[in-house]
């Protein structure tokens, strides 16, 4: 399988000295160049079978590489799971409209935030409407920066409940319309207003043409059922971004082809670009250090933890009574198994793997 770190690999040099990096772009550079070979360290088996010895090598754990955090995305994934309300949900993406999407490439880390909080504050505010909702949403926030041809498109996504936790906190409130959680071209209007105000706190304001206010902003709406595979889908790029090996075709001549599905005409489509130019549309979606891209607002937010645990208890009781539930139990295993074998060998498919050594990183520079 071709991987993004061949490409950066063979180019990155070439690209470094033709491009000015920022400092995240270059750790990122780095780092997945390093991962899984021998300058991360790892550990060093043999079989007990024919001899045969085994190099297996850490990964980088960078949050951009596209081969890391399968477990630590599984174990987010279980705990976003745990947290959801037994309620529906709806879907939300705010999109930054394209004059803006300069300055916010060079302010990263104010704009995104302004972008993610903007959005959740639009939406809580026309929620609290009571002839839309009425009450205080669960929202859970995510960044994307790219299209699925790794051009850069920032927009947020919001996975938020289908009602909310009346002011008094005694009861919870459904949407109010089944076809729609809050007017689409209300909440544009306010989110567009919240990030304007944003912009002027921040004194960026004199930076941004006057025809975006007077343009409408893009929010999108649809029903995401019970919630789960929404949170299935975002979950796959909370640790990377922007694209997967697997979708990675030919890497030859210096020019890389990638797929993609067309979101309006759902047909495959392919992309054939110089290895520069992929190795630039990838490090657009670099974040910078410390940003966080996934957030969480209203009823989801640490401060709101008591509203939470009294919504989950007011939905409980809406369900009709069904009788007691057996309570889950993880059994690890039993007290009388033995530990689990060691891996089978590749090579005989008959010995066994053993640990022999641990092999310490390698401090080399960077291509």
């Amino acid at each position: 399988m071709i991987e993004v770190a061949d490409i950066l690999r063979l180019h990155g040099p070439a690209y470094r000295q033709a491009h000015r990096l920022l400092p995240s772009q270059q750790k990122v550079l780095e780092e997945l160049v390093r991962c899984r070979t021998a300058a991360c360290g790892g550990q060093l088996y043999r079989c007990d079978h024919c001899g045969q010895e085994h190099y297996s090598y850490h990964s980088c754990r960078n949050r951009h590489c596209p081969k890391c955090h399968r477990e630590q995305t599984e174990r987010w994934l279980i705990h976003r799971r745990a947290r959801l309300l037994p309620c529906a949900y709806y879907l939300l993406t705010f999109t930054l409209p394209a004059p803006l999407r300069a300055l916010a490439y060079a302010q990263q880390k104010a704009l995104y935030g302004l972008l993610l909080s903007s959005a959740a504050a639009a939406l809580q505010k026309l929620a609290w409407d009571p002839r839309y909702v009425g009450g205080h949403l669960a929202m859970l926030a995510i960044l994307h920066t790219w299209t699925r041809a790794m051009l850069y498109h920032p927009h947020v996504h919001l996975l938020v409940s289908a009602g909310g936790l009346a002011k008094d906190r005694q009861h919870w409130v459904s949407a109010r319309h089944p076809a729609f959680l809050v007017p689409g071209f209300a909440l544009s209007k306010i989110f567009r207003g919240k990030f304007r105000a944003g912009l002027k706190k921040l004194g960026l304001l004199g930076q941004i043409p006057s025809a975006v206010w007077q343009q409408n902003w893009v929010v999108h709406c649809q029903h995401a059922g019970q919630g789960q595979k929404v949170l299935d889908y975002l979950a796959r790029y909370v640790f990377r971004i922007a694209i997967t090996h697997s979708r990675i075709e030919r890497f030859e001549q210096g020019r890389v082809t990638f797929r993609y599905r067309d979101n309006r005409s759902q047909q495959l489509q392919r992309v054939n670009l110089s290895a520069e130019e992929f190795i630039r549309r990838f490090f657009l979606h670099v974040l910078p250090r410390g940003l966080v891209k996934v957030r969480s607002y209203g009823l989801f937010s640490a401060h709101c933890a008591e509203q939470l645990q009294q919504a989950r208890s007011l939905l409980e009781a809406q369900k009709p009574d069904s009788g007691p539930q057996p309570s889950p139990v993880l059994q690890l295993s039993s007290p009388n198994s033995s530990d689990p074998l060691p891996p089978l060998c590749p090579r005989c498919r008959i010995g066994h793997l053993v640990w022999i050594a641990s092999l310490l990183p390698q401090r080399t520079r960077a291509p």
